[in-house]
């Protein structure tokens, strides 16, 4: 009775329950019934989340009785008492962020506000997400793949000359667009903390395709978001 991907529903995804675990923590580790206004509100809005369109075509996705499941399973790996059947992403998830409910909040927080501004199609598969999961992932791509932001990089780094910021390569040999063809934005600010501000030259680091595709890897296997010094740091350790 407690899992919480019966009736065929997909299993919960991290977005789903770091939304639960926030929830749970705003009631101070109660479980009201499913007619609670607050069981109420999360059940829609895990409804409209936008990868799973087919999924909210059933009465049974994420209904409140699923979302009261779920805070009781919650509860369960907090206290030890209640449903016993949890999932690996409910360990996980409160193994990272059983004592950060401020963290939770601005998590939570920022994946209400990247519902508005994503498509489905933008919503990568569930084995590239960061820590803070799809939604908060997408959107940090998103703005890396903006052309207009990439474009106000180079324009800044230009004059200073081209290089990467964590190992340094530069090729002005190649001349200067193949030079540029080399390097990408890297988004700086942490997950949960970009919100729906506007993407600023001090938000960017220049890397090469490399070691941003090196520094997004560590940060998905670590489980932890990564600073361009820290990956730096790391290629130097390696």
């Amino acid at each position: 009775m407690a899992r919480t991907s019966g009736h065929g529903n997909p299993n919960w995804t991290r977005d789903e329950t770091l939304l639960a675990l926030d929830l749970y923590f705003r009631l101070d580790g109660r479980v009201p019934s499913p007619s609670a206004s607050e069981v109420q509100e999360l059940s829609g809005i895990l409804r409209a989340l936008p990868y799973h369109a087919e999924a909210a075509k059933r009465p049974s996705f994420r209904n409140p009785d699923g979302v009261g499941f779920k805070l009781m399973n919650l509860r369960q790996v907090a206290t030890g008492r209640g449903l016993g059947n949890v999932s690996r992403t409910d360990r996980e998830i409160w193994e990272r962020y059983g004592n950060r409910p401020k963290d939770v909040r601005r998590i939570a927080q920022g994946i209400l506000s990247g519902m508005t501004m994503l498509e489905a199609g933008e919503i990568l598969p569930d084995d590239e997400e960061f820590s803070e999961g799809r939604i908060l992932t997408a959107l940090h791509l998103k703005r890396e793949r903006n052309p207009k932001a990439r474009a106000m990089l180079l324009d800044d780094r230009r004059s200073r000359g081209l290089s990467c910021e964590v190992c340094g390569l530069a090729r002005p040999d190649l001349g200067p667009e193949l030079q540029e063809a080399l390097f990408e934005a890297h988004h700086v600010i942490p997950l949960a903390e970009a919100g729906e501000r506007r993407t600023k030259l001090s938000d960017l680091s220049l890397l090469c395709a490399c070691c941003h595709r090196l520094i997004h890897r560590a940060i998905t296997i670590n489980g932890s978001w990564l600073s361009v010094a820290e990956g730096r740091s790391l290629i130097a350790e390696r």
